[in-house]
């Protein structure tokens, strides 16, 4: 119950995200996969399977970077198109991440601009520190 209050009370927090056209869901996820926020119209069982889904697409792409990048294990940010619509997710704090769910007919450029705002605005309130005895 606890979980599920502080997540409400960070809702706010994807609103601006949520309200640009084309967009149908918004989630910040930790870097393990649970949910921190979610926009008003994203159901909890859907935050929750997207905010998963999230966490692997970042593992993959963490392995990826250090294969075939760098050896800093940063992702940056991702995008998937998909048939129907994309998938974008950026970092937006430290251990947390901004993603969102759109139709095919956005223009990736404006929701990529709409996401920095919202991760530059508010950056600090999205932080999620690494677990004690996780391994990294």
């Amino acid at each position: 119950m606890h979980q599920a209050n502080n997540t409400a009370n960070r809702d706010w927090m994807v609103a601006d995200v949520a309200s640009v056209s084309g967009v149908r869901h918004v989630v910040v996820l930790s870097a393990d996969g649970l949910l921190m926020a979610r926009s008003e119209g994203t159901g909890r069982d859907s935050a929750d399977r997207l905010s998963a889904a999230c966490s692997g697409l970042q593992s993959l792409a963490k392995g990826l970077g250090r294969e075939f990048g760098s050896d800093s294990k940063a992702v940056i940010q991702q995008m998937v198109e998909f048939d129907g619509g994309f998938l974008f997710m950026v970092a937006a704090g430290q251990g947390s991440y901004l993603a969102v769910v759109t139709s095919s007919a956005v223009d990736p450029q404006l929701i990529a601009q709409q996401m920095r705002v919202q991760v530059n605005r508010i950056g600090s309130h999205l932080t999620s520190p690494p677990r004690q005895g996780v391994m990294p």
